[in-house]
This record gives structure tokens, sequence and C-alpha cells, in this order.
């Protein structure tokens, strides 16, 4: 990235003030990408154990499958998954409040008598899948919060830092050059009018 600027005092004051802003956010900015990494690799690994728990209840009720044959498809529903937002390193996430469920009426003489533990069983295993799911999508907007922090880090580090760096040495070099060159110029100056002070 190419820095423009002017060999000036005011240019050199200007890309000072930017330098300093930018020293001052990298600190902040790297905690900020650590912080958003373990919050990733928590999210990833509760992302995990939720799919292994929920392969586990699905085989621990493998044995049932031919009795949901039997079972009414729309006799349970999700009727709203309740939402709230944390802030994790100033990122907004969202977060699984509660799942509500409904259930159709049913008459607990006429239906078989394992009907009432199959809709737990069902309520269990959405309420997994959703947080499994939650877990995905928190994994996903924290990995890219990451990534964009990452390259504005890498901006800052390796980019604009030394080429603020740079371009203030080059104005301070120009500026030490004009004003040696205006010393010089006013000692000639003044020997040649000493000289002609003197031939008079």
């Amino acid at each position: 990235m190419a820095i423009k600027f002017q060999f000036n005092k005011t240019s050199l004051n200007e890309l000072n003030k930017q330098l300093k802003i930018r020293q001052r956010a990298l600190p902040t900015l790297k905690n900020k990408e650590s912080a958003l990494r373990m919050e990733v690799k928590r999210a990833k690994n509760r992302m995990q154990e939720l799919e292994e728990q929920l392969a586990k209840r699905i085989k621990d009720y493998e044995y049932m499958v031919s009795l949901w044959g039997e079972f009414e498809r729309n006799l349970i529903q999700i009727d709203d998954v309740r939402l709230g937002t944390i802030k994790i390193a100033g990122v907004k996430i969202p977060v699984l409040q509660e799942v509500i469920f409904s259930v159709k009426e049913y008459s607990v003489f006429a239906r078989p008598y394992w009907y009432t533990d199959g809709v737990k069983i069902l309520k269990e295993l959405a309420e997994i899948g959703i947080e499994r799911d939650f877990y995905h999508e928190k994994m996903r907007l924290l990995d890219h919060a990451r990534k964009k922090t990452t390259q504005k880090v890498n901006l800052y580090e390796k980019v604009q830092i030394p080429g603020y760096e740079n371009a203030i040495r080059k104005i301070k070099r120009f500026l030490e050059d004009e004003e040696n060159l205006s010393k010089s110029a006013m000692k000639i100056v003044k020997k040649r009018y000493e000289n002609v002070e003197v031939e008079s």
C-alpha cells in the first residue's frame, strides 16, 4: 500500500499521528484475534460433542425403529426457536434460549403406551440437533470475524506500520537535507558578505 505524503512538517505530523493510532491498536487487535480463535475452538468442540451426542441418542433408540412407523408424523412440531444475542470479542452472536414445541392432543388410551416417551425422545433429539446447528453457526460467525481481524493485524503489522515508518523516515531526511542546504547557503552568503565588507 503506497502511503501518500508531502515533504513538509504538516504531513510528517499527520503520518506520526496515524502511525501512533495503528501502533496502539495493534496489541488490542492481536488480543481480539486470539480470543476469537479460542472461541472458535470452543464452539467447534461443543458442536462435535453435540454431533456425537445426537448420533449416540439415535443409536440408543434404534431398537424402536419399527415402532416409529406407528408414530403420527405431525403429532409434534417446532413452533418457535427463541434467540438471544451476546457479544464475544465485539462480535454479535446468536444464542439459543429455548425451543418451543407444540404437541397435538392424542388419546393416551387409544395410542400405544410408548407414545408419551416417543414425544419426549423426539423433543430431546430436536433440541440437540438445533443446538448443534447453532454452535455451527456460532463457529462460522466467529471464524469469519477472526479472519477479518487477522487480515487487519497483518495489514497493520506488515504493510501500514512499516509504510508509515518509511514515509516518516523519508520526510525527516528530506527536511534535514533541506535544513543543511539552507544553513550551508546562509554560511556562503554570510562569508561573501564579510568578504565584500573587508574589501570596501
